[in-house]
């Protein structure tokens, strides 16, 4: 607008209408931190034009929402782009959905999610504004490149259309119950295995074998995400194997990477709680045969290229109604592993297409989690649960930090007297009872590698080529032009 009227010298409605036409908001998370909210006194110092236009922005749009909802105060103190507070803020979730023609979310249930909680008012006031655009991820680098064992394998099945097409995926079904490709399709994963585990022993020193599971939780670290519900499970497991060391299960290797914010203190706690637990586990006679727990350092999209394709059980926990939709879910789909995670982000549209037999739902949903939080008792869980209470017991009792007492006190308060914001206990007997089931399905090794196939076969709808392609023509209006 400042150019448009500024510089070249345009009417309002017409610059208007150029400068909202050629915009567009995708939204891409829900979380109360992301949704930016800028100081007024900051704006006045630094861009007094620019806060000169976003007054006058809101005052006509406020003034169009006044004629749609008269006498509605609230409502227009609601969805002002400027919140009325000392010192008083710009919302730039507001100015950016004003300001634009399409407002899209990155799944069906993040979209769901703005149009009816987050950003309700504004989808009653423009509906037809509002669409969804579920992310995906490019074929070319998270299979043909990162993953050349097994991309090689397909295109020997069903030929390299896959490359361009992923939907052209859906003729290895056709071999999902083949003995001889279920044996060349676990020579593939078994090879990435093997690669991952000799560079977890050059980097950390750690021995991991291949043949045990590869139970993997790679991304950014934050408390919503759960690191900390998979590590409650470890030490469950732990516990498990300590009480009972013929405790039958099969050998996992637990495999975590991620970074955390700078100021994150939480999540820098929780990353330092892995690592103590890892010391314990790792050196301990009794269950090095059974679990090993590593934490690779410095994750990035180099590491990720060497994880994702050796991972057999891909971690999407999330508590739901949180995650506005994750990739990193399709990237281990289209890499053969199985997932195990919550009913959020695009894992409610990974099991659409791969059908509940061949992912691990557990847990409360976004709708359930909404009902439970007013009356929600981590307490009662703890005090019910012996199991569990057992569980958080070991770090508040500072079994893995004997040489710092109190260190992990934060992270067992924010769990209990800190109210369990984001649900962990509340999902962890669940969790639990799922990993059991994931446990005895890997034992039936055909079983699981055809569960696996299904995933790779089923992994189509999760190109960023047909996300672009959404974009371009549901949202930008762009023909597609022809490749000479």
């Amino acid at each position: 607008m400042r150019l448009l009227m500024d510089r070249e010298g345009l009417e309002w409605d017409q610059a208007w209408r150029i400068a909202t036409t050629s915009t567009g908001y995708t939204n891409h998370t829900i979380l109360p931190e992301a949704l930016e909210k800028w100081p007024v006194p900051m704006l006045e110092r630094l861009l007094p034009r620019h806060l000169q236009l976003i007054y006058e922005i809101n005052a006509r749009f406020l003034g169009a929402v006044a004629c749609r909802y008269p006498y509605d105060v609230d409502r227009l103190r609601r969805m002002s782009i400027i919140e009325e507070c000392e010192p008083k803020q710009v919302r730039m979730a507001h100015l950016a959905i004003v300001g634009s023609s399409s407002v899209n979310g990155v799944s069906e249930l993040h979209t769901k999610l703005l149009r009816t909680k987050v950003l309700h008012e504004f989808a009653e006031y423009w509906p037809s504004k509002f669409n969804n655009k579920t992310n995906g991820i490019t074929p070319r680098r998270w299979l043909l490149k990162a993953n050349p064992p097994l991309a090689q394998l397909i295109t020997d099945a069903i030929g390299d259309r896959w490359i361009t097409d992923l939907d052209a995926l859906r003729d290895l079904e056709n071999f999902a119950d083949d003995p001889a490709f279920q044996e060349r399709f676990r020579a593939a994963k078994q090879q990435n295995k093997q690669v991952l585990a000799r560079f977890i022993e050059g980097t950390l020193g750690i021995g991991v074998s291949p043949e045990s599971l590869f139970d993997v939780q790679v991304k950014r670290m934050h408390e919503y995400k759960r690191q900390l519900l998979l590590v409650l499970f470890i030490i469950v497991l732990y516990n498990r194997l300590k009480s009972d060391p013929a405790f039958n299960m099969v050998p996992r290797t637990f495999i975590i990477g991620g970074k955390a914010a700078p100021g994150y203190a939480m999540a820098k706690l929780i990353i330092k709680l892995i690592h103590q637990i890892a010391s314990v586990i790792n050196n301990d006679a009794q269950v090095k045969d059974k679990m090993k727990l590593v934490f690779l350092p410095n994750y990035r999209v180099s590491l990720a290229e060497k994880i994702i394709p050796a991972a057999n059980l891909s971690e999407q926990i999330s508590l739901a109604g949180t995650e506005a939709s994750g990739t990193g879910n399709m990237k281990f789909q289209l890499n053969a592993a199985v997932t195990i995670g919550t009913l959020d982000g695009a894992n409610v549209e990974i099991r659409e297409e791969v059908g509940k037999d061949n992912i691990f739902i557990f847990g409360l949903t976004a709708e359930e989690v909404e009902k439970r939080r007013p009356n929600y008792s981590p307490w009662a869980i703890y005090h019910g649960d012996e199991e569990i209470r057992r569980t958080i017991q070991l770090v508040e009792r500072d079994f893995f930090s004997m040489m710092e007492p109190g260190i992990f006190r934060p992270v067992t308060r924010s769990l209990l007297e800190g109210g369990d914001y984001y649900m962990l206990l509340a999902d962890l007997r669940d969790f639990i009872r799922t990993q059991e089931r994931v446990d005895a399905a890997y034992q039936d090794q055909g079983g699981w590698h055809r569960k696996a196939i299904i995933n790779v076969a089923r992994a189509g709808k999760f190109s960023s080529d047909r996300t672009i392609k959404q974009y371009a023509s549901e949202i930008w209006r762009l023909e597609p032009c022809m490749i000479i």
